[in-house]
């Protein structure tokens, strides 16, 4: 069979990847005219301009780089299949990482000396199982890994549709919050992201390009949801959908008593079945201290009238602790709903006259991050370093964390900017057989410190972060770290417990050669 090639492409796609092979100390010899005519047809995908390196060794936290030897630019899942193949058949294989819309903060999307693989290149083209397909007689969406929430939500509004768990920031891909976890206020009562998946097309580190459900290819299934990257790239997750309201009941209610508001956190989270229409639809927590507006970047939402005397609460007692809860309704429910609020609303022990409550749409409710971020984009101020800290406490342990964490370490550098959230979840919404890796109790927090900082500030909160955590190890504060990020192996084997041993079978069964997601440090971190 003759092959003809385009002469300046060919010889440019030869160019390429036998630069990438040399530089990978990759010997294998490269036969154009037979079986690595796919190898070539890669090259023409892969990049190693400096601009597409420098891009793909930085991230949203601004903390980490680690550069790549170069950037694959696929067209389809074909080509990222064909990417593992190369490194998996090779005596000296390289790292290949995913990266979406590179929202991770420690590097965990990075690939030094290895791959990236920028799975955005594939939202806007035409392939098998690309983009958004909504099916509106079986409620659910087929979408690309590539694809980002907000253009879901988009394109399942045009039906009446929506997904049913979200997370806070909708400008990150499927596949990237299905591989972590997925979580917002919504969780208590829908379960995380990853627990509303009905089934996933992913391309492990065997180049093996699998369907996979809780049926079908099971234990790649739950492997890979909460699986932080090590075990496959998902390409395809198929979302149940469920009929969108038209609009929420939006609320915040303020305390200056830590226990009244993890009480009634933890009361109003009790109703959680997803059929109660007693139950809220999303509930977070936060603390307000000393930062200037009472309002973040997360939202614009108490009036400006309001501002001085919830700035005097602040003043007055270092901490203040803000519920958000939300209440959905349509066109069937809105003559129901302000009555459902207030039932919601008796008995609770916030500060009297400090209840504040928004009529919205539905998606400018779960879009509320976004004029926030284009403000802060607009100042310069969203491209900065962002040393975050995510846990998970324990329900029984939580008053301890507050007197020793909010209260001690955090109010007493007052150096803390951008939202410290603090809110309940209920573990029975989590599947265990996933990756994902929670504390044992019925009820835990999660706490995130999304700070901010200066390009030239950003080791004082790492100091802070690692004194929280030192902290929690030495008073037996049983934390999970969320996104979590470790330099030892020893470290990770604490962290996933009962798993680890589950987590390191799936690794060599999913990934012998060790090459997905080389930036987690979970398996090369010698």
């Amino acid at each position: 069979m003759v092959m003809s090639f385009q002469f300046p492409a060919y010889f440019t796609a030869i160019f390429i990847i036998t630069r990438v092979m040399s530089i990978m100390k990759i010997s294998k010899p490269l036969d154009v005219h037979h079986k690595d005519i796919r190898a070539v047809d890669l090259a023409t995908k892969l990049s190693v301009d400096p601009s597409a390196i420098e891009s793909a060794s930085r991230d949203f936290g601004g903390i980490v780089k680690a550069e790549p030897e170069a950037v694959l630019h696929p067209s389809a899942p074909q080509d990222i299949a064909a990417l593992i193949k190369f490194s998996y058949s090779n005596s000296v294989p390289f790292g290949i990482a995913a990266k979406g819309h590179g929202h991770s903060v420690r590097g965990q999307a990075m690939a030094e000396n290895g791959v990236v693989v920028d799975m955005r290149s594939m939202a806007n083209k035409r392939r098998n199982g690309t983009g958004i397909r909504v099916s509106i007689d079986r409620l659910y969406a087929d979408v690309g890994g590539e694809q980002l929430w907000i253009d879901v939500l988009n394109a399942t509004l045009e039906y009446g549709l929506a997904p049913i768990s979200w997370t806070d920031y909708l400008y990150l891909t499927v596949g990237g919050t299905l591989s972590n976890a997925g979580i917002s206020g919504q969780t208590f009562r829908y379960g995380p992201q990853i627990s509303n998946v009905l089934e996933m097309d992913v391309i492990t580190g065997k180049a093996d390009f699998l369907t996979c459900s809780p049926r079908m290819n099971s234990e790649l299934f739950y492997a890979v949801l909460g699986g932080l990257g090590q075990f496959g790239i998902i390409t395809r997750a198929r979302i149940p959908l469920q009929p969108a309201p038209k609009r929420v009941k939006w609320v915040r209610l303020l305390y200056d008593d830590f226990s009244s508001f993890t009480k009634d956190q933890e009361l109003l989270i009790s109703k959680n079945g997803r059929k109660d229409k007693s139950a809220l639809d999303y509930l977070e927590g936060s603390l307000l201290m000393d930062q200037g507006s009472p309002d973040n970047w997360r939202s614009s939402f108490f009036p400006y009238k309001d501002h001085p005397k919830i700035i005097s609460l602040i003043t007055k007692h270092g901490i203040i602790y803000c519920l958000e809860i939300v209440k959905h309704y349509d066109d069937r429910t809105k003559h129901t709903v302000d009555k459902e609020m207030e039932q919601v609303l008796q008995g609770m022990n916030y500060m009297p006259g400090f209840i504040f409550g928004k009529d919205v749409g539905y998606e400018e409710f779960l879009n509320r991050v976004r004029s926030g971020e284009l403000k802060l984009k607009s100042q310069g101020l969203w491209d900065v370093p962002h040393p975050w800290l995510n846990l998970f406490i324990p329900k029984s342990q939580i008053s301890d964390f507050n007197n020793g964490v909010f209260r001690g370490i955090v109010l007493e550098r007052n150096i803390t900017t951008g939202p410290v959230l603090v809110y309940p979840m209920n573990r029975q919404k989590w599947d265990d057989r996933m990756s994902a890796v929670i504390p044992d109790e019925e009820i835990f927090y999660t706490v995130g410190f999304l700070h901010s900082s200066g390009f030239d500030t950003w080791k004082a909160f790492e100091d802070q972060n690692k004194d929280i955590m030192r902290f929690c190890n030495k008073t037996g504060i049983m934390l999970k770290q969320y996104l979590p990020h470790y330099s030892t192996k020893e470290e990770w084997v604490h962290h996933f417990g009962s798993k680890w041993k589950v987590f390191q079978h799936r690794k060599y069964q999913f990934d012998p050669r060790m090459l997905l997601s080389p930036g987690q440090r979970i398996f090369n971190n010698n």
